[in-house]
């Protein structure tokens, strides 16, 4: 596993990439209604990167063609835009990596379709608090594995599964670089945290089963097994020498 320590100059090019994916999703906010294709959404977030002079880093990604991945319901990720109309009661989640000066940041986010179900809403706030607790593991001296330690016994905690098929990773001056950061780990495993690592976590916490099925017809999109609905939050997260800085954190919640 070769973990690249960034310097505080590649650092600051990550921090700027990052904040534009994170205002990517936020300027996708007021386009989140009823009747909406997640296509049109694509083509929106895809307009406001190039705007911002950046470039989407899922475009041509082993053959992909979209600016981001747009997974409603009961699609864990790597949900590809479009024809599908967003419907009232919709959850849906939308991920972008931007590309800006060569350095990658990503970041994804859930959002609601009018006014979601009580059912909804409850997998969507434990799986955010997921990711905030697993940031918390984030400092030096810590054991990677101590992230998805956390995650899965707060999801499990909660009536929820881990996806373990798909996970969290190394980023910045690539688009997946090591290590990779698996949110379902034994305490104190892995590798120790180090002051200048950048990496994703990015918990996807099933109302059922974790198993997930991946769509024969586009090759991407995967769904869980049961039907049942599934939630995502990321941030690119920067190990400080006292603790961590959510790069793609543009509210200031962490």
């Amino acid at each position: 596993m070769a973990i690249i320590i960034k310097s505080a100059e590649q650092i600051e090019g990550i921090r700027k990439s990052s904040r534009l994916a994170a205002e990517t999703l936020k300027y996708l906010e007021e386009f989140i209604k009823p009747g909406i294709k997640t296509i049109e959404l694509d083509k929106l977030a895809d307009d406001f990167l190039q705007k911002h002079g950046a470039v989407a880093a899922t475009k041509g990604y082993k053959g992909y063609k979209h600016a981001t991945c747009i997974s409603p319901n009961d699609v864990v990720c790597h949900g590809v835009p479009n024809e599908y109309s967003l419907r009232f009661g919709d959850i849906v989640n939308i991920d972008v990596t931007a590309i800006v000066n060569g350095y990658y940041g990503d970041t994804c986010r859930m959002y609601e379709v009018g006014e979601v179900n009580d059912y909804a809403k409850k997998l969507m706030k434990v799986t955010n608090e997921c990711l905030h607790l697993a940031m918390k593991e984030c400092y030096p001296g810590n054991y990677l594995g101590n992230i998805g330690y956390a995650i899965n016994e707060h999801a499990v905690k909660h009536g929820y599964s881990v996806v373990y098929e798909f996970c969290g990773h190394g980023v910045g001056l690539k688009f997946h670089e090591d290590p990779q950061v698996e949110h379902k780990a034994k305490k104190n495993s892995g590798p120790l945290l180090r002051e200048g690592m950048t990496f994703t976590i990015e918990p996807m916490i099933n109302a059922g089963k974790p198993k997930c099925k991946v769509d024969r017809k586009d090759g991407w999109t995967a769904r869980t097994i049961d039907g049942k609905l599934s939630a995502q939050y990321e941030h690119t997260i920067l190990i400080t020498k006292n603790g961590f800085e959510a790069l793609t954190d543009i509210n200031g919640d962490y």
